[in-house]
């Protein structure tokens, strides 16, 4: 194991649309907390939302901030008090750490702790940079079949477990996905995995329609050709992942009866719903936020082969160009999952 150096790089959101590289002094591990050398920071539209404006919803850019949530390392450190993890441990990340003594905590349900410290949300610095400490119960090992890459990216890969565990996907589920992003892609392999028999996926962008029939999708509709009723497909599940209004009024209106809708995309502040339909079908609505305890879970399915993270690696940038990184799907219609290496130089 290399020696730990006393500084550090560390990207940095100054502003809207204002990303600078600056040295800062490398963290040291509390009592129960590793440190970590990150290996792979994977970047979500949450990071680019931040960039462009600033702010997602009550949470506001007021200071200085390190983006970043989706990381993966390697343990170089520990505090005096953690035990778990020995030096050298590749791990994945989980980026939210929960105060455990609230009543959603007690109750398991952590991720909705009213103090979760979660990396890259004001004012919490993320992993754009390159160590972090963290917790060491939120460090998990992952095996040798789980690339460093894909280790930060069961990061979104929870968010569809914990989806398709909302939406009760099992044997035999029919499922509809709205939204062929890297959220939906991932959820979409989820279903498959828990057993669901048929997984339709929408989209407006053909090439990531044809990477969710690769990754076993079983339909696909390109609904800027063809309309979502016009499809015939009556999921019994929704999982809702494009965060666009529309989508989610037209994906709800397909769901029969006694179905589930699973809210997972992060859009505009209300969504049309047509009430009639979830009242006559008895249609069952919940909204995601997060997740908690899919972890062993997401890497189980990862590291089997189950779903296959690295193919939605579409580009990789150093830690001085993570603002090209949070700027290339605006360039590039082929971007799905956009990864930021912080211990490799790039040009």
């Amino acid at each position: 194991m290399s020696e730990i150096p006393e500084a550090m790089k560390v990207s940095v959101l100054n502003g809207i649309h204002e990303v600078v590289t600056e040295e800062r002094a490398v963290p040291e591990p509390g009592p129960r907390e590793v440190l970590i050398r990150v290996g792979a920071v994977g970047t979500c539209g949450s990071d680019v939302h931040y960039y462009e404006h600033g702010r997602i919803g009550d949470h506001v850019v007021r200071a200085p901030l390190v983006l970043g949530h989706e990381p993966s390392g390697v343990v170089v450190a520990r505090g005096a008090e953690a035990r778990t993890l020995d030096i050298g441990t590749r791990v994945a990340i989980e980026p939210g750490v929960p105060c455990s003594v609230c009543a959603q905590c007690k109750a398991g349900r952590y991720n909705l702790c009213p103090d979760m410290r979660f990396f890259g949300t004001p004012p919490i610095d993320g992993a754009f940079c390159e160590y972090v400490v963290l917790r060491e119960d939120f460090a998990h090992p992952v095996p040798d079949s789980i690339s460093d890459e894909a280790a930060g990216l069961l990061e979104p890969l929870s968010v569809g477990v914990w989806a398709c565990r909302k939406g009760g996907v099992g044997p035999g589920s029919r499922v509809l996905i709205t939204g062929a992003g890297p959220i939906g892609l991932v959820a979409a392999q989820t279903a498959r995995a828990f057993g669901a028999s048929e997984v339709v996926v929408t989209d407006v962008n053909a090439q990531r329609l044809a990477v969710a029939s690769e990754l076993g999708a079983t339909g696909t509709v390109d609904v800027s050709a063809q309309t979502l009723a016009d499809s015939g497909f009556e999921p019994d599940v929704l999982l809702e992942c494009s965060g666009v209004p529309a989508a989610a009024g037209q994906g709800i209106r397909q769901v029969g009866r006694a179905g589930r809708v699973v809210l997972v995309g992060m859009g505009g502040d209300e969504i049309p719903l047509p009430l009639a339909h979830v009242q006559s079908c008895e249609l069952e609505l919940t909204g995601t936020f997060r997740y908690a305890n899919t972890w062993p879970t997401a890497i189980a399915l990862a590291g089997t082969g189950e779903i296959l993270l690295d193919r939605l690696i579409t580009h990789r940038f150093g830690l001085d160009e993570v603002e090209r990184a949070l700027t290339v799907a605006a360039r590039d219609p082929a971007v799905i999952k956009p990864v930021v290496l912080p211990q490799v130089a790039r040009a």
